[in-house]
């Protein structure tokens, strides 16, 4: 036993180094102050955290909200398809490759990848040149620049996030009650709503909480493909260390960011507990 603590202590201390005590000295930084030149100073004020509330970051991140939102809820309808499609339809000797293929995008730089929707979605880009091409449109379409790319973007980057975790959950799903249901003259369709689904609940939350958590800090897809017309509360943080240097401000909005997914992952936690509950007690019933 004392061994096995021992070797707990390296990841411990790399998670200390490298995790809590910069977690903490944002926590400090987001309590101070700052000069009219940026420079921090260790005046401790909740001013930072109550500009927050201010007409204008309360719109950017209800915006930010939204956003997240209907990324989880496309990436749900696109993502669940796939992982069925892979653990449900295909071979088994087919399921391997279908997995890689899902996670090649993530072999590419995402700065890489983003740019490369800018160049399919421009002005002057794939999709215009070929409808211009055809002669389906007499003037470029405004496809890049608006909330529409941004959710796009989002959707690309984070679509691996919700088939995983559902692809887990379908795998390891007793088959046998899906038979069982075939035999007592149930359709597919009614199969699917009553055992597949409630059964992979588990992998939908926990895909539905990795998105939604990396889609309230996401800067890089909005600043790319949104431009100047879509601005997250990533984008703010980012614009607050980088260019306002306010960083006692970007240190509270990172803050309240980190408490809204550490909230999320409670629920799910609460969730997952209260379902596994419900199990055991029906087990114990039955």
């Amino acid at each position: 036993m004392k061994r096995g603590k021992l070797l707990v202590l390296p990841a411990m201390g790399w998670l200390t180094l490298f995790f809590a005590l910069p977690l903490l000295i944002v926590v400090a930084v987001s309590f101070a102050s700052r000069t009219a030149y940026g420079q921090v100073v260790f005046q401790w004020t909740l001013n930072n955290y109550l500009r927050f509330f201010e007409p204008l970051y309360l719109t950017i991140f209800a915006t930010t909200i939204l956003t997240a939102l209907l990324t989880t809820a496309v990436t749900f309808a696109l993502g669940y398809p796939v992982a069925y499609t892979i653990a449900m339809l295909l071979p088994k000797r087919w399921q391997q490759a279908g997995i890689i293929i899902v996670m090649i995008p993530f072999w590419i730089n995402f700065l890489i990848r983003s740019f490369a929707w800018v160049i399919i979605l421009r002005s002057q880009g794939v999709v215009n040149t070929l409808l211009l091409h055809l002669g389906l449109i007499q003037k470029p379409l405004t496809l890049l620049y608006n909330d529409a790319a941004v959710l796009l973007g989002m959707v690309y980057a984070l679509l691996p996030f919700m088939v995983l975790p559902i692809y887990v959950s379908l795998e390891q799903m007793d088959k046998r009650l899906l038979e069982a249901s075939s035999d007592l003259g149930a359709t597919p369709l009614v199969s699917f709503r009553r055992i597949t689904l409630p059964l992979t609940m588990p992998g939908v939350a926990a895909g539905s909480i990795l998105v939604f958590i990396s889609s309230l800090g996401m800067f890089v897809v909005p600043d790319i493909m949104g431009g100047a017309k879509s601005a997250l509360i990533g984008n703010i943080i980012q614009n607050q260390f980088l260019s306002a240097r306010d960083w006692p401000f970007g240190s509270a909005l990172s803050i309240i960011l980190a408490f809204l997914a550490l909230i999320m992952i409670l629920l799910y936690y609460r969730a997952l507990k209260a379902q596994k509950g419900g199990r055991t007690h029906e087990e114990h019933l039955a």
